[in-house]
C-alpha cells in the first residue's frame, strides 16, 4: 500500500464482535488471563499478547504498527514522550563506559540530557560538527556503541547527509540512530538511507494539533546485535530468567532492539503511553500526508517572503538556496521541505523580543508541528541551558527566531509576520 493509504489502515483490523470501524479507545490498566498456564506463557515470552497497558495496550499496538508501516521499520514502540523515546533508545543499547557519538546542533532538551544526565550514568556523549560525515567517524573508539542524528538540526535547520553518515555507522557496525521529528515519513524515511532506529515525537507533525504528549522509537530490523561489543544483547539478563536478546528470541530475535526496550526500559521504568494520546496521534497520522502538504507550501512562501526582507538578516529553510544543508535537502526530502523556518532579525535579542511579542495570530509557545503557527527565540527558552560557546558551537544566536509555519491562509500569516516585524523595527 501507498503512504496514504497506510496512514489510514495499517495494523487495525475491524473487531469482528462490535464491527465498529473505527479504532476503539481501550480504556484498562489489566487484562484477563484465560488460565493460569496463558498466564505463565505470557510473562515466559512463550505466548505474546496482553498483561498491563504499562507494558503495551491494544490502541497503542495499532499505532506502533501504523508508525512501523510508514516508516517502513520491522517494529515500534509508543512511549510517553520524544524525550523518553530518546532516553530509552541511548540505554537500551549502552551501558556505564560505553560512548555515543552525536550530532551537536541537537534539540536542547537533547542536549541537556547528553551533556548533563547521560554522564551521571558512565554513559560519554561525544558531539560533533554535523555537518560532514568525517567528523562523526574521527570520534569513534573502541567504546562507541551509537551514532546519533538528528534528520534537521534543531533549530538551526541544517539537513544531515544520512547515507554518509549510515556509511561511517556500517564501517564500523554501530547502529545509527536518527530523530526524524522534523521531517515525518512522507517526507523522509531515514531507514531507507541506512538507518537502524529512528524516532519521532509524536507531539509534533504525527498527532498535529498540540494536544497529546508521546514518543516513539522505530526499529528497522537489520542491524545485527551479536556483535559481543552489545553487551546488554549477548550477556545473560538475570532479571529475565537469562535471557540473551540477540540470541533466544527466535522469530523475534530481528527485532531484539524493540522488544528490549518493551521488556526491560519500559516494564520497569515505566514512561507509557496512555490509550487516549494513542488513539490522539492515530487521529492525526491518517491526515499526515495532507497537512505536510500545506505545511511545505506555506514554509516555503513565508521563507521566500523573509529572504526579501528589510528587517531580517539571513533566513534558515531547508529549501532556500544557500540555507545549511541545502544540497542534502534537494538529495532526500523529494516530497516537501516541511514548516520549520529560522531566520535572525536586525536588531539582535531586543528585536527578537518585540517581534514575538507583537504576533497576534501566530502563537508563542515551546512546540512545533501544530497545524496552528508557532513561533519562539530559542536562545532564550528551548536552549536556554547552553553556554554560549555551546549556543554558537549550534548555531543559535541571540537573533535567531524559530517559526513553526501551520495551515492557515498564507496571506494571514505572512501579514502577522510582517506587522511583528514593523513593531521589531520601530522598537530596535
Amino acid at each position: 500500500m501507498k503512504f496514504e493509504t497506510q496512514a489510514l489502515h495499517a495494523g487495525h483490523t475491524i473487531d469482528q464482535q462490535t464491527l465498529s470501524r473505527a479504532i476503539p479507545i481501550h480504556r484498562t490498566s489489566s487484562y484477563v488471563f484465560r488460565d493460569t498456564e496463558h498466564a505463565a506463557n505470557l510473562f515466559a515470552l512463550k505466548e505474546l499478547g496482553n498483561i498491563y497497558t504499562r507494558i503495551g495496550n491494544p490502541t497503542q499496538d495499532i499505532l506502533e504498527q501504523r508508525v512501523a508501516a510508514i516508516e517502513g521499520g520491522a517494529a515500534a514502540l509508543a512511549l510517553s514522550s520524544g524525550t523518553s523515546a530518546i532516553f530509552y533508545t541511548i540505554i537500551n543499547i549502552c551501558r556505564q563506559g560505553d560512548e555515543v557519538v552525536a550530532a551537536n546542533n541537537l534539540y536542547g532538551g537533547t542536549f541537556s540530557q547528553f551533556d548533563s544526565i547521560l554522564p551521571q550514568l558512565g554513559i560519554t556523549v561525544r558531539l560533533v560538527d554535523s555537518t560532514d560525515p568525517a567528523n562523526f567517524e574521527a570520534a569513534v573508539n573502541e567504546k562507541t556503541r551509537v551514532i546519533y542524528c538528528e534528520t534537521l538540526g534543531n533549530p538551526a535547520l541544517n539537513m544531515i547527509d544520512m547515507e554518509g553518515l549510515a556509511e561511517v555507522a556500517q564501517k564500523h557496525h554501530l547502529p545509527l540512530v536518527v530523530d526524524s521529528t522534523f521531517t515525518p515519513p512522507c517526507l523522509f524515511r531515514p531507514i531507507d538511507y541506512g538507518a537502524d532506529v529512528v524516532i519521532h515525537s509524536l507531539t509534533k507533525w504525527m498527532g498535529g494539533h498540540g494536544t497529546g504528549l508521546g514518543g516513539i522509537v522505530v526499529d528497522a530490523g537489520k542491524f545485527d546485535w551479536t556483535d559481543s561489543k552489545f553487551a546488554l544483547y549477548n550477556q545473560p539478563d538475570n532479571s529475565y530468567h537469562g535471557l540473551r536478546y540477540a540470541h533466544d528470541l527466535g522469530d523475534l530475535n530481528p527485532v531484539a532492539f524493540a522488544l528490549r526496550m518493551r521488556l526491560v526500559p519500559l516494564r520497569n521504568l515505566g514512561a507509557c503511553i496512555s490509550p487516549d494520546n494513542s488513539w490522539l496521534f492515530l487521529q492525526g497520522i491518517e491526515t499526515l500526508s495532507l497537512r505536510m502538504e500545506r505545511h511545505s507550501e506555506n514554509g516555503y512562501l513565508v521563507a521566500d517572503h523573509l529572504q526579501g526582507h528589510p528587517q531580517v538578516e539571513w533566513v534558515h529553510y531547508p529549501g532556500l538556496t544557500g540555507s545549511p544543508g541545502y544540497e542534502n535537502a534537494l538529495r532526500y526530502l523529494k516530497n516537501g521541505f516541511g514548516g520549520m523556518i529560522a531566520f535572525g532579525i536586525r536588531g539582535g535579542l531586543e528585536a527578537g523580543r518585540a517581534f514575538i511579542e507583537s504576533l497576534k495570530l501566530i502563537s508563542h509557545l515551546a512546540n512545533v508541528g501544530d497545524a496552528k503557527s508557532l513561533a519562539i527565540h530559542p536562545a532564550s527558552t528551548t536552549h536556554s541551558q547552553l553556554s554560549g560557546e555551546q549556543l554558537q558551537s549550534a548555531g543559535i544566536s541571540a537573533s535567531l527566531i524559530r517559526l513553526s509555519i501551520g495551515i492557515e491562509h498564507i496571506d494571514d500569516i505572512r501579514e502577522d509576520i510582517d506587522q511583528a516585524l514593523v513593531q521589531a523595527a520601530q522598537n530596535a
